[in-house]
């Protein structure tokens, strides 16, 4: 196994995802409306949730949520942070 291999396992076997999932999904009821990633991070980071602000701690989460269908992308914002379009993720009800 290659040393990225070896270390992007060791991180995912001590990412607790469900926890990450679940607060996803409350950050998203919390407030009731479309966010992007990098924002859910934001407030992840905010409530101590997360270490950093970053998109990557919770984009994969998102893309799990996606697949089971209790989340959608709602559309897309530009994200001022990147000068980029971003993809915008709501609670299905």
């Amino acid at each position: 196994m290659k040393i990225t291999e070896e270390t992007r396992l060791e991180s995912y076997l001590i990412t607790d995802s469900s926890t990450i999932r679940m607060r996803v999904l409350n950050i998203l009821r919390e407030r009731g409306e479309a966010l992007s990633a990098g924002e859910i991070a934001r407030l992840m980071h905010a409530k101590h949730y997360i270490p950093y602000p970053v998109r990557q701690a919770v984009a994969p989460r998102l893309t799990e949520l996606v697949a089971e269908g209790l989340v959608i992308v709602d559309g897309k914002v530009h994200d001022p942070d990147t000068d980029r379009n971003v993809a915008v993720y709501r609670v299905v009800e």
